[in-house]
């Protein structure tokens, strides 16, 4: 797998279990949990744009 296609996939799973931190500690009351949620969705959202451009670069 070429390392953009890894970096769109992996920025993906964070982005979902950063949603699921994020759900869980709305629903537990626990503010770190839905904080830690929150920033590992964005650092999965940023990392799959990585991927993304990473492939318009490599493209010739």
């Amino acid at each position: 797998m070429k390392p953009s296609t890894e970096d769109e996939v992996a920025g993906k799973v964070h982005e979902v279990k950063g949603k699921i931190k994020e759900q869980v500690g709305r629903i537990t009351n626990d503010s770190d949990l839905e904080t830690e949620g929150a920033a590992e969705k964005i650092g999965g959202k940023i990392q799959h744009k990585i991927g993304q451009v990473e492939k318009v670069i490599e493209k010739p």
